[in-house]
């Protein structure tokens, strides 16, 4: 899978947020203003055909307007941003990634406990 710019994922989030992950053009730029990113028309169009042409949305017209869909899911890109992020900086070890996270306290122990609850529940689901 591509990579995106933060930009472009700023686009995507908005989209994902939307009524089965579409969103038309004035949604987008309404949701950008209440998040206080105030970005050109020509900016918003860039971006959004970007991320066309990478295969994450794909552009259905609605009369003169353009509906944007969400061909790559939320859920399907963190996937490939977390198995990315393990094979590059951790050598493929989900485990090395899972030690930075406690002993840099990055995770809570509240959160370490939901997960050990997570896990638990999907080892009996097998």
């Amino acid at each position: 899978m591509q990579q995106v710019s933060d930009s472009e994922l700023e686009l995507l989030k908005i989209i994902w947020s939307g009524r089965d992950s579409t969103a038309m053009y004035a949604e987008i730029a309404d949701s950008l203003e209440k998040k206080g990113l105030v970005w050109t028309k020509n900016t918003i169009i860039t971006l959004l055909s970007r991320l066309v042409k990478k295969d994450f949305l794909r552009v259905q017209k609605i009369g003169h307007r353009n509906q944007y869909i969400a061909i790559v899911s939320e859920e399907q890109y963190k996937t490939a941003q977390a198995q990315s992020l393990i094979e590059k900086v951790y050598a493929g070890n989900a485990k090395g990634l899972v030690c930075t996270l406690i002993q840099e306290a990055l995770l809570s122990s509240e959160e370490y406990e939901e997960l050990k609850t997570y896990w638990e529940a999907g080892k009996k689901e097998k």
